[in-house]
C-alpha cells in the first residue's frame, strides 16, 4: 500500500508537466525571416491552449489546395484583442499575415488576420510580443 501511495503522486506530477513540456518558442518553430501572406477559406476553428489555431484551404497559382494550420495567440490574448469564439467561421474567407514554420510545412504563426468584411484582428503573434516587450 505504502509503495502504491508513493506512486501516485509521482505519475501526476508528470502528467502536469506535459502541457509546459508540450508548449514551444516562436524560433524553435517559425522563422521570423521568411514572412508569408496566404488567403483562402476557413476550414476548422480550435479554440484552445495554449494557442488557438484555425485551418485554411489555400489554392495555388496550378489551383492545387493545400490546408495550412494558422497558429494564434492564447484564447485569453485574443479575447483583449476583440476575438471571440464567432469572430470566424468554416466557410469565411480570410488572408492571414505572419510567419512560415522553419521546416516548410504548411503552418504559420500569424500576425494579423484580415477578413473579406474589412476587419483586421490582431492574432496574439508571440514574435510580437517579444519585440513588444524590447521597446
Amino acid at each position: 500500500m505504502k509503495s502504491q501511495s508513493r506512486f501516485l503522486p509521482a505519475v501526476l506530477l508528470a502528467f502536469a508537466a506535459l502541457p509546459a513540456v508540450a508548449h514551444h518558442s516562436f524560433a524553435a518553430q517559425f522563422d521570423s525571416n521568411k514572412p508569408l501572406t496566404i488567403s483562402g477559406t476557413v476550414t476548422k476553428l480550435e479554440w484552445t491552449n495554449p494557442h488557438a489555431r484555425f485551418f485554411v484551404d489555400v489554392k495555388d497559382a496550378k489551383g492545387k489546395v493545400t490546408n495550412f494550420e494558422v497558429e494564434l495567440g492564447s484564447p485569453n490574448k485574443l479575447l483583449r484583442y476583440g476575438w471571440n469564439r464567432k469572430s470566424m467561421q468554416s466557410g469565411d474567407s480570410v488572408t492571414v499575415e505572419g510567419f512560415q514554420s522553419r521546416d516548410g510545412m504548411p503552418l504559420i504563426n500569424a500576425k494579423a488576420v484580415k477578413f473579406a468584411d474589412g476587419r483586421s484582428i490582431s492574432a496574439g503573434s508571440s514574435l510580437v510580443d517579444a519585440s513588444d516587450k524590447k521597446e
